[in-house]
């Protein structure tokens, strides 16, 4: 259920309708992935797409009425609108790194390519990046991390009223290996293959 809130804290939000309802939503490009967080929180609520035009990628949303559920997640920090206020929860230790990786699917992207090109020797890196509007929610992610072992994050206001919180090679090595939990996936992880893919080609490369 953490890397569930994870996510939703990057990319879900309750809404109250006319009536006094209470919904959490998530609405997301990966069908798959949101087939799997509907299993896991035991919905039988129905999955509706949103088809989009040309080369934008249709959006599958799930609503779930509940305001009990809706009340968990405000004690957690994730208010209605949460862009600029959103908070780390309080979540026990052993849980965290799936509240990070589920973070990280939501607003976090991994790249691995070369530098120094006009060189002779070009070296391999990887980068990885978390995003939010809100500067402050970043730092105290970056400050849990530490305490983690995922090391010299650097956190910067970007244009466009954001922030990123960027890892280099150590760092990046250390956080793939805090996120899926030293190379051993438990049975019913939930994670985006194509961001831990990219994770796995880089170590395959190293010596």
């Amino acid at each position: 259920m953490a890397y569930i809130l994870g996510f939703f804290a990057a990319d879900g939000y309750i809404t109250v309708n006319k009536r006094g309802a209470h919904f959490w939503c998530i609405q997301i490009c990966d069908k798959g992935l949101l087939e799997r967080i509907k299993e896991c929180v035991g919905s039988d609520h129905k999955i509706n797409v949103r088809l989009r035009k040309g080369n934008e990628k249709d959006l599958f949303r799930l609503q779930i009425g509940s305001k009990e559920m809706c009340n968990d997640l405000r004690r957690l920090g994730m208010m209605e609108r949460k862009t600029k206020s959103l908070a780390v929860p309080n979540i026990p230790d052993e849980f965290f790194s799936d509240f990070v990786r589920g973070y990280f699917d939501g607003d976090g992207g991994v790249w691995v390519g070369q530098i120094h090109k006009e060189r002779n020797t070009t070296n391999m890196v990887i980068r990885s990046v978390f995003t939010s509007c809100s500067g402050n929610f970043l730092g105290l992610l970056k400050e849990k991390l530490k305490m983690f072992g995922v090391l010299n994050g650097v956190l910067r206001k970007e244009k466009g009223n954001y922030y990123r919180l960027t890892y280099s090679v150590y760092g990046s090595l250390n956080l793939y290996d805090f996120m899926y939990n030293h190379k051993v996936l438990r049975s019913g992880l939930l994670f985006l293959d194509r961001k831990k893919i990219v994770f796995d080609k880089f170590v395959e490369l190293q010596p």
